[in-house]
């Protein structure tokens, strides 16, 4: 008799890091749930990123800038890709592009996931990498520290067990988060927040309608 083989454990989108870092009921609904929808925000994001992957062949400084690359780091489970990464003499330094309005705290975990891949795929050390936003056209340099690498380790660990769970976090408490969240109206947060106005939807989704009612329809 075959024994059962041990289930893989599930790959990190590096995408997923800063999904979780946000939030984590829209990290779960894109990555557990496959809920993605796009707004304007998510559109132009999506349309900046790739002018950044398409600009290679334009660039007079191509080989010292690697653009939408391929990332993964085996020993984390990680996979995903880096807008841009210019080689320097002190290391890999990657470039994330940002649109619009950026969450620092979620930016620089994606951020320094990168830079751990780097290191793995190339051994080199990456001690800094950048935040560029594209609207103010202005770099933020981010200093990849034993802190910042421990709490990515950490997030990288928590957004495997979400996924390895299929769990769904409740909504966030800072209502500001939800505003502009493409997922708003597949995450109904207003609805999920009231614990009444949802076991209400919840019973009439599930109630079991008797013979009369079956008779009647």
């Amino acid at each position: 008799m075959m024994e059962d083989l041990p289930t893989p454990e599930p790959l990190v989108l590096l995408s997923a890091i800063e999904h979780y870092a946000y939030c984590p009921r829209q990290c779960a609904l894109i990555h557990v749930e496959q809920g993605y929808a796009d707004n304007v925000y998510t559109v132009r994001g999506k349309h900046a990123h790739e002018r950044v992957h398409q600009d290679h062949a334009a660039d007079p400084e191509s080989d010292q800038v690697m653009r939408g690359l391929g990332l993964y780091s085996d020993r984390l489970g990680l996979i995903g890709k880096a807008d841009l990464v210019e080689m320097r003499a002190e290391g890999p330094y990657p470039v994330e592009y940002k649109v619009g309005r950026v969450h620092r705290a979620p930016a620089e975990l994606q951020l320094c996931a990168q830079a751990l891949c780097l290191e793995e795929m190339l051994g080199r050390p990456v001690p800094r990498g950048a935040i560029y936003r594209i609207a103010a056209r202005t770099r933020r340099e981010v200093a990849f520290t034993a802190a910042l690498r421990q709490r990515t380790l950490e997030t990288i660990e928590t957004v495997r067990d979400l996924l390895r769970r299929s769990y769904v976090p409740p909504p966030a408490k800072n209502e500001r988060l939800c505003r502009r969240c493409s997922l708003r109206d597949t995450c109904l947060p207003q609805v999920v927040r009231e614990e009444a106005r949802l076991r209400g939807f919840q019973s009439a989704l599930y109630r079991i309608q008797d013979k009369s009612e079956l008779r009647e329809g």
